[in-house]
């Protein structure tokens, strides 16, 4: 029964027995141990069990009396000694016949009988220890280094961690790899202690780290040589047995992932510490570079990649080694890819060897990028990607993006590097590629240089892209440059052709098409150089537009007219002239533009002369500037110049009749060719609000009828007649407001 004396309140724990009367000894802690028969157990002050487990003693106990960390019980025959750490073992017998009185003093156990007195004195810790430790009972040995005085603080770690090394070695042997690790990972031995147990763990060679002792015998009578490695202590398979070999395997496994779980634990430290080194020698180097003098810094930058003290990286890389090549060994891919991602200290070649043979490319682009070898990882990745091309292998995985990808951060750190490895995803994904260019800020002049040096036939693919991308990106010496390769490529193919008399003036292949819009849209180029290039005979549509550029207008008309035979185009000409001098120019001197062509249409042979005159011009003196290309013709072209220019400022004159009958004149007597009336009725009747009307019947022939001119005099009329009306009244309201 227990009786707390503070209420009077009374439990029953359990009924005693019928041999022995019920034991009650008192714990250093508090806690109790209550004895019925042979048995004992601990429970607290309220009764309830502490511990699992019970004491079992060989006879029902007269006495019990407790020596930390032991349990002396008195029976009629024997003293037994019991631990107190679950499960209570027995740990010595003395045997003491009729012995009935058990005492504790202060150095000793005083046993007494009818006519004797014995003393039991305790052994020393350090003694019961090493006989612990001896006997295989590590777990004792390990609870009596607690009670070791802490004025032994020192001796007492190094006993504790030499016997977590035997009790691991112990483990180990007997299969239980996981506890193995957790007492090497308390006797905090280096890891190539460890790693000596697995031969297949190849380790990377290093000054710092001296090699591990030899592997320490469990006891003196104990020979089996564990120091020849893991291959010692697993089950030899024979290849008859399967079973044999299946267990062997799977027994390897366990001791890789043992190995696995004690290096992420060990890991963290080590990885810290090396990082922590690595800091250090970067602030050491900025400081010595600031501040030192000339022969330090000289000293300093000698030593730049040899690290003062190496002790903890040398240390970091066999953990990272090992550790990547455990978790090959045991199928974990994934989770050595993981380990490479983050900051690491794998040997490259070590590991580089293992990644290829397993062809885990992957970890191996990690294993590169995590050591900076961007060469060798961008090598790989390209080999990667032309490889999922032919089988499809891979294909999701590696892919021209994957370059892209790579390439990204690079850009600001080594754009030549960038540019070489770039030409490969340039033809398979032109357009991210020059995003890349452009988020990596890397000049459009040194992508233009380098393509034009290593891979021409991407130069014009490049320059386009960055055109249609981003126009303001690209300079004008760039877009002079794009044009001319389209004009090279044009040209080439128009000599093939030309070879083989097949040229036709209205084929348009890709190229030239692309030629075509280049130089309607493009500003920067410079127009008379490319002029030079031109052959006098074909490729009279690129012609007309660069004369369009050189503001050489009636040249470009007469083109459009005379050699392409597409009136179609020299409208659309003047429709652009005319709608983008709106904002900027007179609409009268634009408007002019259609009367150039109303000429040109009257006057064929005179405006076709004049162009043969301006080519020959052109092609005999080809460095001519703008102004010479303009001023340079024949007699009669200047005349007919001269009339255009009168054309041209006409709106500034007044109508009468005897400048009418003059140019009409001069109309019938140049225009002994045919007209294209059906041209100029087409043009008067299209634009009519576009064209100077009274000049336009100024210049055309007298014998035109007034019914063919219904088109174009009809709207004129009305809206003439419109605007008369309007200022009359706006006349009259002026007039009625002064007077008011």
């Amino acid at each position: 029964m227990i009786l707390n004396a503070t209420n009077g309140a009374l439990s029953e724990v359990f009924s005693s027995g019928k041999i022995a009367p019920p034991l009650v000894v008192p714990l250093p802690s508090g806690e109790l141990i209550l004895g019925k028969e042979n048995i004992g157990v601990l429970v607290d002050q309220n009764g309830k069990l502490v511990q699992a487990g019970r004491i079992c003693w060989s006879e029902a106990p007269i006495a019990v009396v407790i020596q930390k960390p032991y349990a002396i019980a008195l029976s009629p025959r024997r003293v037994e000694i019991h631990s107190l750490r679950v499960p209570y073992p027995l740990i010595q017998t003395i045997v003491l016949h009729d012995a009935c009185h058990l005492i504790k003093s202060n150095n000793a156990i005083v046993v007494a009988s009818n006519n004797s007195v014995y003393g039991l004195f305790p052994v020393p810790l350090g003694a019961q220890i090493v006989q612990l430790t001896a006997s295989g009972e590590f777990e004792e040995a390990l609870a009596l280094c607690k009670l070791l005085p802490p004025k032994d603080a020192d001796l007492r770690a190094a006993r504790e961690r030499s016997i977590h090394t035997r009790y691991a070695h112990y483990l180990f042997e007997n299969g239980c790899y996981e506890e193995a690790m957790e007492h090497f990972l308390a006797s905090q031995v280096d890891i190539t202690y460890v790693l000596s147990l697995y031969p297949s763990i190849v380790l990377p060679k290093t000054t710092t780290i001296p090699k591990p002792e030899k592997l320490m015998d469990l006891s003196p009578d104990d020979s089996s040589g564990l120091s020849d490695g893991l291959e010692t202590l697993l089950p030899q398979p024979s290849e008859s047995d399967e079973n044999a070999a299946f267990e062997f395997k799977k027994t390897s496994h366990n001791t890789l992932m043992a190995l696995i779980k004690y290096l992420q634990k060990k890991g963290y430290n080590i990885v810290e510490k090396a990082a922590a080194e690595g800091v250090e020698e970067v602030v050491l180097d900025a400081i010595g570079d600031n501040f030192t003098s000339a022969r330090s810094k000289k000293s300093n930058k000698r030593h730049g990649n040899v690290p003062i003290n190496s002790a903890a990286r040398d240390m970091a890389a066999i953990l990272d080694t090992a550790l990547l090549q455990a978790l090959l060994l045991t199928g974990q891919p994934s989770a050595a890819l993981e380990l490479l991602n983050g900051l690491n200290y794998c040997d490259v070649k070590i590991c580089e060897e293992l990644l290829q043979n397993g062809n885990h490319y992957a970890a191996l682009l990690e294993l590169y990028k995590s050591n900076s070898m961007h060469r060798e990882s961008l090598k790989l990745l390209h080999q990667l990607v032309e490889e999922s091309k032919r089988n499809q292998s891979h294909a999701g995985e590696f892919g021209p993006e994957a370059i892209i990808e790579y390439l990204k951060p690079l850009c600001g750190t080594d754009p030549m590097l960038v540019l070489e490895f770039s030409l490969f995803v340039l033809e398979n994904r032109p357009t991210q590629t020059i995003e890349l260019f452009l988020s990596g800020n890397i000049p459009a002049d040194m992508v233009n240089a380098y393509l034009k040096q290593h891979a021409p036939n991407m130069q014009g693919r490049y320059l386009e892209l960055m055109l249609a991308m981003n126009e303001n990106r690209i300079s004008a010496n760039l877009q002079n440059e794009m044009v001319q390769i389209s004009l090279s490529e044009v040209l080439e193919w128009y000599s093939e052709l030309s070879a083989q008399q097949m040229w036709d003036e209205t084929a348009y292949s890709p190229t030239r098409k692309k030629l075509l819009s280049a130089l309607e849209s493009i500003s920067g180029y410079n127009p008379e150089a490319l002029l030079e290039h031109l052959p006098p005979d074909a490729l009279f549509e690129e012609r007309a537009i660069l004369f369009g550029k050189m503001n050489q207008h009636e040249l470009a008309l007469s083109l459009y007219v005379h050699k392409l035979h597409v009136p179609e185009l020299a409208l659309a000409y003047c429709d652009r002239v005319y709608d983008s001098a709106v904002h900027r120019l007179p609409v009268k001197s634009s408007g002019n533009l259609y009367l150039t062509l109303l000429q040109i249409y009257l006057n064929p042979r005179k405006t076709t002369k004049y162009f043969e005159n301006s080519i020959m011009n052109l092609v005999s003196s080809p460095n001519t500037s703008t102004q010479k290309v303009s001023s340079v013709a024949s007699p009669k072209s200047k005349v007919g110049r001269k009339k255009i220019a009168s054309i041209e400022g006409a709106e500034d004159m007044r109508i009468s009749p005897s400048n009418t009958d003059t140019t009409i004149e001069e109309s019938s007597e140049e225009g002994g060719s045919t007209i294209m009336f059906d041209q100029v009725l087409d043009l008067l009747s299209r634009r009519w609000d576009r064209i100077n009307g009274a000049y336009a019947l100024k210049i055309l022939p007298r014998e035109t009828k007034l019914q063919n001119l219904l088109p174009f005099l009809g709207p004129l009329v009305k809206k003439s007649s419109e605007a008369y009306r309007n200022s009359s009244v706006i006349k009259s309201l002026r007039q009625t407001e002064n007077l008011q």
